[in-house]
């Protein structure tokens, strides 16, 4: 438990400051936990049967991740970043050259952990520009959303919780524990207007109502994919808390939902 707390606090510290130390650190830091959190993703799936192309996986990404990184700051316009898309294609040449014996297996799992595991991450880093200008108030009330609807749902769940809400998936999860953990971010989103300006009012709590209700399900499909692979954790880079999969699941579908939300209202 001490391990865990002291991890935990270390890990929120880590994240403020990389959102508060500028647009090159934000951008860095989480395109590099989204090839964190690819490189799990091929290590659970990886089996006998499935063999994702770990080393052109990461390039895609790794290629992906530079130039949305040199778009959002501003060095290239958004054209460019179709340029990784060459990348993509030669997932799938050099299976020809393998010999596998379900190589779109190994193709369908290659793509599936970009768009999965590391995306998201993405969308993530675009939310700090989508103003046009870096604003690091966004990203950050995410965050806060975010670990509210997990607070949220914890003590709701533990003081309240009787109805399962995906028990063959997680069984700890209720629908108490769901409903409480989107109403408490919600009350939080309602303070950050005041508190970080750059979004009215009413646009903090809808982002707060998609962060509760994706992010949940987010955290299911993260133990879904952990179940079906017969794994407890996608890692053990955060002593007592697994790996990045594991800490971020949260974000995996909501990050692209709340910025297309926030982008229809430009």
């Amino acid at each position: 438990m001490l391990t865990r707390a002291i991890t935990g606090l270390f890990f929120v510290i880590v994240l403020i400051g990389a959102l508060l130390l500028g647009e090159v650190v934000f951008t860095l830091f989480f395109s590099l936990v989204g090839l964190g959190a690819l490189y799990e993703f091929y290590g659970i799936v990886k089996s006998e049967a499935n063999r994702p192309n770990v080393w052109l996986g990461m390039l895609s990404a790794l290629t992906l991740a530079i130039l949305i990184g040199l778009h959002c700051i501003g060095y290239i316009p958004f054209k460019y970043v179709w340029l990784f898309i060459p990348t993509i294609s030669l997932i799938f040449i050099v299976s020809l050259f393998q010999k596998r014996a379900l190589p779109f297996n190994d193709i369908g799992y290659t793509l599936l952990g970009i768009m999965y595991a590391c995306i998201p991450f993405l969308f993530f880093v675009a939310l700090g520009f989508i103003s046009g200008t870096f604003n690091h108030y966004i990203p950050l009330g995410f965050l806060i959303i975010l670990w509210a609807n997990d607070t949220g749902a914890y003590l709701s769940g533990r003081s309240f919780g009787k109805h399962k809400l995906f028990e063959r998936i997680s069984p700890n999860k209720t629908w108490e524990g769901f409903i409480g953990g989107v109403l408490f971010a919600m009350l939080i989103a309602l303070n950050l207007e005041q508190y970080f300006g750059s979004l009215a009012k009413w646009e903090w709590v809808t982002m707060a109502a998609i962060i509760g209700i994706f992010g949940t399900l987010g955290d299911l499909v993260e133990s879904m994919l952990k179940r079906s692979l017969n794994v407890k954790d996608s890692g053990n880079i955060l002593p007592g808390h697994g790996g990045l999969l594991d800490r971020f699941d949260g974000l995996l579908l909501a990050a692209p939902l709340v910025f297309l939300f926030l982008l229809m209202l430009q």
